[in-house]
């Protein structure tokens, strides 16, 4: 009995927490256009994440996170989705293992500064059996990649790497970014990640670069995405500006244009439009009216319409 005793007084337990949070919406949306009869649709999304962390003796801390998410078809028919493993410290920054929903040093920050306006026209058919071409290009985080992000090496400054291990349509990719937030209101990123496929043609790097300047309640953006492959054609640059206003600390406005130039196309992909937002406890309404112009990089008129949508998002 004394042997038991002085065994499990002999186990050192670590303390940890696990937590869990939600989301979920509600949301309605609709195209219209010259040759588009797009009816007017409804959606909804949820999700659970689950997240644990607990600190080591030598003083790293180990965090787990997961997330159900009924919407997903990826790794699970149960939904099972984003899912990845965080070593981290104060002196050595964190390391993170993403086996579901990691990001490169570029797909980090590679959101354009109006929100990806473009993405709400993607793929829509439109007269003729044709499709709105993208209107940005990324390379993110695949399964199984690597994240590293620094501690501050200066006030402000910091780093990251990524990386994305060989799978059967790309050889191992690697990106780097830098960040900079030293000045009161300025925000400033610069990224590069490797497009390594196994073909010359598409083998290539994304650029992106990305500011921000708040001042009150004006913020005002810009980002660059430049994709860039060994083919002319598949090369694609996406630029764009933003300008938000608070109007209180629960509404605020945006308007944001976004322009693609595609290597080899004469005709540049504009969107432009406007988005509200309105939060009070954990629920944030939305609103957005967005045009499109050429939306599959020629001047027919089919490939001009319009985008309205409406949601209601919750956490808890």
């Amino acid at each position: 009995m004394t042997a038991l005793a002085a065994s499990l007084v002999s186990v050192s337990a670590h303390a940890g927490a696990l937590t869990a949070s939600g989301s979920a919406s509600m949301n309605t949306e609709g195209h219209s256009g010259t040759g588009l009869d797009a009816p007017t649709t409804f959606s909804m999304a949820n999700s659970v994440t689950m997240a644990g962390s607990g600190e080591l003796d030598n003083g790293l801390t180990v965090s787990v996170s997961f997330e159900m998410d009924q919407g997903t078809a990826n790794n699970s028919s149960l939904g099972f989705d984003n899912h990845s493993v965080t070593i981290s410290s104060d002196d050595m920054g964190s390391l993170t293992l993403a086996g579901h929903g990691g990001s490169s040093a570029t797909s980090k920050i590679d959101t354009t500064a109006a929100g990806d306006m473009w993405d709400n026209f993607d793929g829509v058919e439109y007269v003729g059996g044709a499709t709105v071409a993208d209107g940005a290009i990324g390379n993110g985080g695949t399964d199984n990649s690597f994240f590293y992000s620094s501690p501050d090496v200066m006030d402000g400054l910091n780093f990251t790497l990524s990386y994305n291990p060989q799978n059967a349509t790309n050889s191992g990719e690697t990106g780097y970014g830098i960040n900079y937030t030293g000045i009161e209101g300025l925000s400033v990123s610069y990224a590069v990640t490797d497009e390594e496929t196994y073909a010359a043609n598409t083998t290539g790097e994304n650029t992106v670069i990305k500011g921000s300047y708040a001042y009150g309640p004006v913020t005002v953006s810009y980002s660059e995405m430049e994709h860039d492959e060994g083919l002319q054609a598949n090369d694609l640059t996406t630029e764009s500006y933003a300008i938000s206003y608070t109007i209180t600390d629960e509404l605020s406005v945006t308007y944001g244009t976004e322009t693609a130039d595609k290597g080899g196309a004469s005709t540049d992909l504009e969107v432009e439009g406007f988005k509200a937002s309105y939060t009070t406890g954990g629920m944030t309404i939305s609103a957005s009216m967005m045009s499109l112009e050429n939306g599959n990089f020629g001047t027919a008129a089919a490939q001009d319409m319009d985008y309205w949508s409406l949601g209601a998002s919750f956490a808890f």
